[in-house]
């Protein structure tokens, strides 16, 4: 697969289009070129799937026309000619057209490919109140007598409301179609069709525009996506519809499980194609793991067998490179929409705050203690503690806040702490734990303690020990909590140090907040000013700093350790941590995601993130550190996930508590995600230019594992 793991449809997406055409009333002839032009160019954009508005040969707004046989000759013969000319075609076409069918007269939707009109769906629901009446001209599809009928020459094609077409192939792929009205029900039957195993919903709309509409349409169609984990595309009748009394926007929308992924322009006078990748399996995982969708199928199981599958022949373009239209993040954790990411961060802040201080509430206590490193960390965390005690009404002294400098702590994070616990407000502390370390060294017979420069695992681990031993007897003299500080980026590859290091608190608030999250939430705390200007100027300062355990000695002036150049970078182990979590995706997927996310230097929609976000990874380098994370995350670091302290869960990526989203053995192995890595992505790579992580020390052997 390797010679074609740039090719999105080898990784479970496929490209779809969604076309608003120009047309004329009762003008079936031009309508299908216009259709027919719109198909080509969906095709030669690589769509595996064109979808085309409500009654779109015809026009939606023909009136008492529909009774009249010329137009209704006309439609046939426009579909006819449309679907013979898709015959070298490698795409499923959608399209609506008035059809009559033993004595009565249908609103349908077509679905054709190669030639072949694979299925005919009529309209469930028939509006006929305000503005509409399609009852005087139209049969509701409960009213047809027949599963099969008789159309352009061919025999026993499929007739119904209740068809899924399933592209061979690729079986994630199941398509059903439901027209305009059926949305606006309060049971769609998109709705049965996903549970029955349609994946992509289509929706052939005409819907005229008034005041506040769109946003209902995008309403419905998102939470119709949402509740039926699918994709939801909507395709609105615009330029060319009459006037007499509507008017319309030509309104085109592509979701996926909720979220937007396209959207066209509304009010356009001239025709448009909207096109964006589906994700399959983020909807089949989603389907899987969300037990509640299957146990619904199950209380309509004699429903959802009521419908028949149409198999669908369609050479996938498989061959080549590739890559989606549709963008992905990043930092998927963090919304590339400056006024999102403000809103996301505060919400992560009130999380965060209401579980610490329901946990204050419910045992009494209204004091905390936490450890200040002048770090990412414990920064986030103080922040927390910080608005914790301003939401009870209790001052921020009784924040004990304690840095603790060890044998490695540099100049530049000691000043910061102390910058940082002034500017919060809270008790400022300060303890040394070297004189408490060395008494360690020597008790246990460490070359240290004898004047030997030996900086292993135990040397490294003493020092993260005694500072949470401080920290924990501290909490006991003053009746107060210790708030762990270590993130969910640290337990998912197991960069903490086990039991009483930084792995244990009384209650660990950033454990379920990734390190790329906490980094822009500091950030935008930073250029709000909500602490104030010395504040801000301190947080600008942290972010600055080399992420480092700061545990093995150097000069003094900076962190001596870089923990990235150890460990590989945060931001792409987030996003493989998102993808790992969140929807079990294949070690190729996930690389294939990173290589669309991260291989172009261009960052044109994050103008506010800093110059050192703003690189680029290739293949091999994506490779090399998923490397990285499939060991440490499947094998090495479950067992210091299996006994983390409580801590409130923030984001639908997930958590890692034994008691939440995330029960793994500690004795598992990694061989299947790692030899899944090493035959299927590329090793393709190009040098990495510069970037500003600090300090690139060859890794020891306790560094790689630490603790």
């Amino acid at each position: 697969m390797k010679e074609d793991f740039f090719n999105l449809y080898n990784h479970d997406l496929i490209r779809v289009a969604v076309a608003v055409p120009a047309l004329r009333v009762a003008d079936p002839a031009f309508n299908r070129e216009q259709t027919l032009s719109l198909v080509r160019s969906a095709a030669e954009r690589k769509a595996v799937l064109a979808l085309f508005p409500e009654l779109g040969l015809s026009a939606y707004t023909c009136d008492d026309l529909f009774q009249q046989c010329a137009l209704l000759d006309g439609c046939l013969d426009a579909l006819a000619r449309l679907v013979g000319e898709s015959r070298e075609l490698s795409i499923i076409g959608v399209v609506g057209l008035p059809l009559r069918v033993d004595h009565l007269l249908f609103n349908c939707g077509v679905v054709f490919a190669r030639g072949r009109v694979l299925g005919v769906v009529p309209k469930t629901y028939l509006p006929n109140y305000r503005e509409f009446y399609e009852l005087r001209q139209f049969a509701a599809a409960d009213a047809a007598h027949r599963e099969t009928i008789d159309i352009l020459g061919q025999h026993n094609v499929a007739f119904g409301n209740r068809l899924l077409f399933r592209v061979e192939g690729q079986p994630n792929c199941v398509i059903h179609a439901e027209i305009c009205e059926d949305l606006w029900v309060p049971i769609s039957p998109s709705s049965y069709a996903a549970m029955a195993g349609a994946t992509v919903l289509l929706n052939l709309s005409a819907s005229n525009i008034t005041v506040a509409k769109a946003d209902y349409r995008r309403l419905l169609a998102a939470s119709q996506s949402a509740r039926c984990l699918a994709a939801y595309l909507y395709s609105a009748a615009g330029p060319g519809e009459s006037t007499t009394d509507l008017a319309w926007d030509g309104h085109a929308l592509i979701y996926e499980n909720g979220n937007l992924l396209a959207e066209s322009g509304r009010f356009s006078d001239e025709p448009q194609l909207l096109t964006s990748e589906i994700d399959l399996e983020r909807l089949v995982q989603e389907r899987m793991r969300q037990n509640s969708f299957g146990e619904s199928a199950r209380r309509v199981s004699e429903e959802i067998r009521r419908f028949r599958t149409v198999d669908v022949a369609l050479d996938l373009p498989r061959q080549g490179r590739m890559l989606p239209e549709r963008r992905y993040e990043r930092f998927p954790y963090v919304p590339s929409d400056p006024a999102r990411r403000g809103e996301r961060c505060s919400e992560v802040y009130e999380i965060q705050v209401q579980g610490l201080a329901k946990r204050l509430r419910s045992t009494g206590i209204k004091r905390v203690v936490i450890g200040v490193s002048g770090g990412l960390d414990s920064t986030h965390a103080l922040l927390v503690c910080a608005q914790a005690m301003d939401r009870l009404g209790y001052p921020r002294g009784n924040v004990l806040g304690y840095t603790m400098p060890g044998f490695a702590t540099s100049a530049r994070t000691l000043e910061q702490a102390r910058r940082l616990m002034r500017a919060i407000g809270c008790q400022a502390h300060e303890l040394d734990i070297r004189p408490s370390a060395l008494q360690m060294l020597k008790d246990i017979g460490h070359p240290y303690s004898r004047g030997e420069q030996v900086y292993d695992v135990t040397f490294e681990n003493v020092q993260a020990g005694e500072r949470t031993s401080h920290l924990f007897r501290l909490a006991n003299m003053h009746g107060a909590l210790v708030v762990g500080t270590g993130d969910l980026s640290e337990l998912a590859l197991g960069w903490c140090t086990y039991g009483v290091g930084d792995h244990m608190s009384h209650y660990a608030v950033n454990a379920s907040v990734p390190k790329t999250l906490i980094q822009h939430i500091i950030r935008w705390v930073a250029q709000t000013e909500r602490l104030g200007a010395e504040a801000s100027r301190v947080l600008s300062d942290i972010l600055a700093t080399p992420i480092s355990p700061e545990l093995v000695p150097g000069d003094g002036a900076g962190p001596t350790q870089d923990t990235e150049a150890v460990l590989g970078p945060y931001e792409l182990h987030d996003f493989s941590l998102y993808y790992t979590l969140r929807f079990g995706y294949l070690p190729s997927k996930i690389a294939f995601l990173a290589y669309c996310a991260w291989h172009d230097r261009e960052v044109g929609s994050w103008p506010d993130i800093p110059p050192d976000l703003r690189h680029s990874y290739d293949i091999g380098e994506i490779k090399k550190h998923l490397r990285t994370f499939l060991e440490r995350f499947f094998k090495l670091s479950q067992f210091k996930r299996s006994c983390i302290p409580n801590a409130p869960k923030v984001g639908s990526g997930g958590s890692l508590s034994p008691r939440g989203d995330y029960r793994a053995p500690s004795d598992s192995e990694a061989a299947p995600w790692l030899e899944e890595l090493e035959r299927s992505v590329p090793e393709r790579a190009r040098p990495l230019p510069a970037k500003s992580w600090g300090l690139a020390k060859k890794a020891s052997a306790s560094q790689r594992h630490k603790g």
